[in-house]
């Protein structure tokens, strides 16, 4: 299979994020093992969704890549919205059994060994995941890859957290208050646990063909920018049942233009034409559909012109 250069760029993406979440991983729970800290526990239950979800993610840009066929006529992109879906889901488990942990170890008591061990591992996992997550996520905002926007603001949100276990234990260090590690690893569940239901209910909104509200606007400005004498070439009389979505990063967009009665098939299919190639040039990756139908307004000052 041949790739673009954006989607080779992505798939390069998603194998530095797998790369980097297993080293991180190893990390944190070999942190884990020195000190025995909830805090780094749930950090280091993070990383395995990590290194999953990169796994899925890796391969949905793969599969999201691949050109449509005769069984999936609009192409495989939902399978990124599926893949954002996987990884919130597994966040949410890791977020449970995170607080599993913590009720544990606040009823045999905190104790924290090696805190001084553990805040240089913790530091160098919460540079790294920063940094990497802030190159994935940008890379998907830039490409409209919702699989790498995911996978980036997780890393970006394990960086955080990470910083939250960094204050505990520098806490516990400096003045041996062990009961502060407990807390910090309950902050870190719920803000887990908040992340995945973003996660999940972005990845419900685009299996569910949910409306873009940014797209929206500038599909009314554009088409309403073609309306009347006064609007721009080609001119239409009016528009009616614009729908679109996305199937991954590819739009599809369908809506019936009016256009004056007395015109021929030749002219009002020049004119749709020319409009389906504005929207598709508007949005970078898609598919635009004209429906054209006669104008039966009376007195339609288009019509008139």
């Amino acid at each position: 299979m041949t790739y673009s250069a954006t989607q080779a760029e992505e798939k390069r993406a998603m194998i530095l994020s797998l790369v980097v979440g297993i080293v991180l991983m190893g990390i944190k729970f070999f942190a884990y093992a020195m000190t025995g800290s909830a805090a780094i526990f749930s950090d280091a239950i993070e990383g395995i969704v990590n290194v999953l979800a990169s796994c899925f993610a890796l391969y949905a840009v793969s599969l999201a890549a691949r050109p449509a066929d005769a069984e999936h006529p609009y192409g495989h992109g939902k399978i990124e919205f599926m893949s954002a879906g996987f990884e919130g889901g597994m966040i949410l488990i890791a977020s449970l059994v995170m607080a599993a942990r913590v009720v544990e170890e606040i009823i045999r008591g905190p104790k924290i060994e090696n805190a001084g061990a553990g805040l240089l591992l913790i530091g160098v996992a919460m540079i790294v995941n920063g940094a990497v997550g802030y190159y994935v996520a940008r890379k998907g905002r830039l490409n409209g890859s919702i699989t790498l926007e995911a996978d980036g603001k997780h890393l970006l949100s394990d960086a955080v957290t990470s910083g939250g276990v960094l204050i505990a234990l520098a806490i516990v260090r400096l003045t041996g208050w062990a009961w502060v590690d407990p807390i910090a690893a309950t902050l870190v569940t719920l803000y887990i646990g908040y992340i995945a239901f973003g996660l999940l209910r972005k990845a419900v909104a685009g299996l569910m063909d949910q409306q873009d509200i940014d797209d929206e606007k500038r599909l009314t400005d554009l088409l309403d920018s073609h309306i009347g004498p006064k609007g721009k070439d080609p001119h239409i009389c009016s528009y009616h049942k614009l729908r679109h979505r996305h199937s991954g990063r590819y739009h599809w967009v369908d809506f019936h233009i009016m256009v004056p009665a007395f015109w021929d098939i030749s002219r009002a299919h020049s004119v749709a034409s020319a409009i389906e190639y504005e929207i598709e040039q508007m949005l970078g990756e898609g598919n635009a559909t004209a429906h054209v139908e006669p104008c039966t307004t009376v007195d339609c000052p288009n019509c008139a012109r």
